[in-house]
């Protein structure tokens, strides 16, 4: 059974001035494409046990729909579709071009949602599927509607959609709407939306259709997660994101970042256990081999640590002074960390010394916060040993309990 922390209630203080709503989102589905755009990140490759790993974390998270991968791919990759959708309570999806081979090796592998896509960009069209507009409207009909006829639920991809004629992309949308898809996905496929034109984008496609609108922004000028977000807004009922962001080029909206905007700036309750990101995060990092950038936000190293002196008082003296507030390292399964370096203040010396065992004089907080700052400034790391190192050579005394022991 999973657990989540209360809300904090004294979170709308936050968000008071110009940041006084939160009613923008009523609800919000998140859609995991990790094992499947993010396998596609240059230079990583899952393991068969890899994906049953990683599907299993986001089964128990509650995550309301696992892209387990392409199931006509290969043989491997059919198996490990298949296993996932009978070991996981969540909806299992599989992907599918609009070609009879993908849609019934899709059917075939026992998912519970198939998601076909075709280009519908004039250069896409041209230049990679060497197909008409006709074609791409004939075959993605075909598509959705033998997925129906098999009993599953579709969804369907209008591919290069940000690049696409805006009245071929509503003919589209209605072909496919009338031949009965559940989900109508919007992907930025190379990442050129911006947050306005894709809000506008994404209202007119729910303008035009009873299906339910997806998203899929992808991140190549770091504007996947506040796309996604706009999505939601425009009327988008669910959003499809990656571990740590990881897949095509500069990957895709980050599933840490999406769902704890969600929850912490629109209040919105996901039904995810928010709890495990960090594990999830670091389970990503490992089985990729790509690094999470220190100054990632939610996950990274940095994410909740301080070194700056005025920050870390702060910090110290009330985490919200200097953190969202909304967003706590508890709530995503982090910790806090005051850094000791060139911009070390007073505070976080005399409060890791404390913690280290020793009771420093105002005096000997100052000496061996200067002994910080000028060993930091030579790019030297300073642990907790050479912290103590500092201690003893200034004589700092050490708590009575232990000095008794």
């Amino acid at each position: 059974m999973r657990t989540r922390l209360r809300r904090d209630p004294r979170r709308i203080e936050f968000f008071q001035g110009t940041l006084d709503s939160t009613s923008e989102i009523t609800d919000a589905r998140i859609f995991d494409t990790t094992l499947r755009d993010g396998e596609q990140t240059p230079r990583t490759s899952f393991s068969y046990e890899d994906k049953r790993e990683i599907a299993a974390v986001l089964d128990e998270m509650g995550t309301h729909v696992i892209e387990a991968g392409f199931p006509v791919n290969s043989d491997a990759e059919f198996e490990a579709v298949r296993d996932i959708a009978e070991s996981t309570t969540t909806t299992t999806c599989g992907l599918a071009r609009v070609v009879e081979k993908d849609v019934e090796a899709a059917i075939d592998s026992g998912v519970e949602l198939i998601h076909v896509f075709v280009s519908t960009s004039d250069i896409q069209l041209q230049d990679s599927m060497h197909a008409t507009r006709e074609d791409a409207v004939e075959r993605a009909v075909e598509s959705v509607e033998r997925v129906k006829d098999a009993g599953v639920e579709c969804m369907f991809s209008p591919m290069d959609a940000t690049r696409t004629d805006e009245d071929f992309l509503i003919d589209v949308v209605e072909a496919v709407t009338e031949a009965g898809t559940d989900w109508i996905n919007i992907p930025d496929t190379t990442g050129v939306a911006t947050p306005g034109r894709f809000q506008e984008m994404v209202g007119t496609v729910v303008a035009h259709t009873d299906a339910r609108v997806d998203v899929h922004t992808h991140d190549d000028f770091g504007l996947a997660t506040a796309n996604a977000l706009s999505g939601f807004e425009a009327g988008g009922a669910q959003a499809q994101v990656s571990v740590n962001g990881i897949g095509e080029r500069a990957g895709n909206a980050a599933y840490e970042e999406v769902v704890m905007a969600l929850e912490s700036l629109y209040d919105v309750d996901t039904g995810i256990d928010t709890t495990r990101i960090t594990e999830l995060s670091r389970l990503i990092e490992e089985k990729s081999g790509v690094d999470t950038p220190g100054n990632k936000p939610v996950v990274g190293a940095n994410a909740f640590s301080h070194e700056s002196g005025i920050h870390a008082a702060g910090v110290i003296e009330n985490s919200d002074t200097f953190e969202p507030g909304v967003m706590t390292p508890e709530m995503v399964g982090a910790e806090r960390e005051l850094v000791l370096g060139k911009h070390t203040g007073q505070h976080s010396v005399r409060e890791r010394l404390v913690e280290a065992g020793f009771e420093p004089t105002e005096q000997e907080v100052r000496t061996v916060t200067r002994r910080v700052k000028e060993y930091g400034a030579e790019q030297n790391r300073i642990t907790m040993d050479v912290l103590e190192r500092f201690a003893r050579d200034v004589d700092v005394d050490r708590a009575r309990e232990e000095v008794r022991a």
